[in-house]
């Protein structure tokens, strides 16, 4: 059982060695961070998931990564990635030179934190005991005597563990160190293995795709994620010092937060699980109509069709009390600018709001980059393209980026305050009612992107 614990801490120590040898060699060294600059790029070192890095439609995307960028972009330099799994394998990367930075997603257990240097706190964290609905009832540590728990190789994970151990000695768990914590998540969604322990941030992300996941109880005190550097990198550790105080950096830390995880909250059991079970029974209809509709207007089909599920649940005769219409619930006066002759024709229908939906994204302009420019179309579906230019005008006046989502988002809900209203072109709205909209259509795209990938079919059960 721990095994690959030991085998992991023999390496910690092995590259203790390397860290003592690398800080009397760096006496000779001219100052780090130049020697960074000289090469013109940054090297971050972190793992290949949502809530690190990964490949979007619009480009390279992540939290760690877009705050490791913005540091890069503050001293002028290109941002290069190292995809590296392990947290030991990470460790050794850093401390041979072959990163500058590590951005683990997760916390570092205390063997691996002895070896490096670790920046400011930047984000709280909790590891929590996740289970399956209808599984083990579990609502402390002592029930963990009872029911297998099963872990990946997080030293972190390891530490907490054995906090607990020092309470219950009779804890047990098995260690699965060839596992992500995503996919420590699915396994026990799809009941492979009962219980596992992953990070906060780690559940918040993946959650929507596996609604029957529970979150039991929480081990351990809270803890932040921080970066990591090269003990021997002064210079770096100070100039990251210096970065994270800034109150633009402190700004630039809450839109992120907000643009990954704001949308996630207001978790729905019973809608998500409707959802993945429509992806099977109604999209199939209607799928080749999304497809060649978005494929026209230069759009993703799925966003298109996730967007649609939000307006009509995938139902061509949906009528509202306003009376919008349609598979895409289109006004009437909408339809006689799109020329479309009968809302409740499905492929006319998705046709239509497919080109409307094209039409307020370049009306948003190619000054928002993406994904914001899109967030911002879609937002203007839901209110009108003159609602989202009087909360991008108000947005500017408040001091905040009219071409940030995030920004925007938090403005939103002011256009029904009378104070803020009465002032605008275009008056009162529901701006915390878009908020909802888009989030949902971000929550309701992700579920579709995964069940439409490799594998995922099986995965979700269709």
């Amino acid at each position: 059982m721990h095994r690959i614990y030991i085998k992991s801490r023999l390496l910690i120590v092995a590259l203790f060695c390397t860290v003592a040898l690398a800080a009397c060699e760096s006496a000779f060294l001219r100052n780090d961070l130049e020697v960074i600059k000289s090469r013109g790029e940054l090297v971050l070192i972190t793992r290949n998931n949502e809530s690190c890095y990964f490949e979007a439609a619009h480009g390279p995307a992540g939290f760690e990564y877009e705050l490791a960028k913005l540091f890069a972009n503050h001293l002028n330099l290109r941002i290069r990635t190292l995809l590296v799994e392990d947290e030991a394998q990470m460790v050794e990367a850093l401390l041979q030179g072959k990163g500058d930075i590590i951005a683990a997603g997760a916390p570092f257990g205390r063997p691996a934190a002895r070896m490096v240097a670790l920046g400011p706190g930047y984000l709280d964290v909790n590891a929590q005991v996740v289970g399956r609905r209808g599984g083990p009832a579990v609502t402390g540590a002592k029930d963990l005597l009872q029911t297998p728990l099963w872990v990946t190789g997080s030293s972190a994970g390891f530490d907490r563990l054995k906090g607990l151990k020092e309470e219950y000695a009779d804890l047990r768990w098995q260690t699965l160190s060839e596992y992500s914590s995503e996919e420590m998540l699915q396994l026990v969604w799809n009941q492979s293995v009962p219980l596992t322990i992953v990070e906060s941030n780690t559940m918040a992300m993946n959650r929507r795709f596996y609604p029957e996941l529970v979150v039991h109880f929480t081990v351990g005190e809270t803890q932040k994620l921080r970066w990591a550097m090269n003990p021997s990198n002064k210079q770096l550790q100070r100039a990251v010092l210096q970065w994270f105080e800034m109150t633009s950096t402190q700004e630039a830390i809450a839109s992120l937060v907000s643009h990954y995880y704001s949308h996630l909250e207001g978790f729905d059991y019973v809608d998500l699980t409707r959802y993945r079970r429509r992806i099977f029974d109604r999209l199939p209809k209607y799928q080749t109509y999304f497809e060649e509709a978005a494929s026209r207007n230069g759009l993703d089909w799925q966003l298109v069709a996730a967007m649609a599920y939000q307006e009509s649940h995938w139902n061509p005769l949906a009528v509202s009390f306003t009376g919008v219409r349609g598979i895409m619930m289109i006004t009437a006066d909408t339809a006689k600018t799109l020329g479309l002759k009968d809302r409740l024709v499905e492929k006319e229908a998705i046709y239509a709001g497919t080109r409307y939906l094209a039409q307020l994204h370049r009306l948003v302009g190619d000054q928002v980059p993406e994904p914001d420019r899109t967030l911002m179309a879609l937002a203007a579906y839901n209110l009108g393209f003159g609602h989202l230019k009087d909360v991008r005008e108000l947005t500017a006046e408040l001091g905040k980026s009219p071409n940030s989502w995030s920004a925007v988002r938090e403005v939103l809900p002011l256009l029904q305050k009378k104070k803020y209203y009465q002032k605008l072109p275009h008056g009162y709205a529901r701006g915390n009612e878009a908020v909802r909209y888009v989030d949902r259509i971000r929550t309701y795209h992700k579920i579709l992107n995964m069940a439409m990938a490799p594998e995922g079919l099986k995965n979700f059960g269709g």
